[in-house]
């Protein structure tokens, strides 16, 4: 219990860095074959443009960064109260994995309907955790309430 929650978030920033090395060298191989011309990088519209057909990594990165950060708030939650359970651990490796998946397919084969499940799949584990970090804290909190005057030490 508690640190080991830490690895799946490890392996999470892992993932962001694989799709951003991924846009990267996928975007420095675009701009090698394909010398841009004077005002196509004038503007965010003018760049999307450019990159247009490459840019499944770019928009996975940013994807990254979206439902993710409900993850990256509830982990120190999660250790702060002490609430960062073998379950909680599990929920989050599922999450993750589910995510790498996600990333996969929506940088590699690109199929739709599979990459809006596995995104589906992820939100509901996510919200299942919590729920459950909820739960948990609400329990100890009763748990908290009910003991006779006690006083905390440090």
């Amino acid at each position: 219990m508690g640190i080991s929650i830490l690895w799946p978030t490890f392996a999470l920033v892992a993932l962001i860095f694989i799709v951003f090395l991924t846009m990267f060298v996928t975007r420095a191989g675009h701009i090698k074959r394909n010398p841009p011309k004077a005002g196509e990088f004038d503007s965010g519209d003018a760049a999307l443009r450019y990159f247009a057909p490459i840019e499944m990594p770019a928009n996975n990165y940013r994807n990254l960064f979206e439902m993710p950060v409900l993850y990256f708030a509830l982990v120190p939650l999660l250790m702060i109260t002490d609430q960062a359970s073998d379950v909680q651990a599990m929920l989050a490796w599922l999450y993750v994995a589910l995510r790498y998946l996600h990333s996969f397919v929506h940088i590699g084969p690109k199929k739709v309907p599979v990459r809006a499940l596995l995104f589906a799949l992820s939100a509901v584990v996510l919200m299942a955790m919590w729920i459950g970090f909820a739960v948990d804290l609400a329990s100890a909190q009763t748990a908290f309430d009910r003991a006779p005057g006690e006083v905390l030490t440090a």
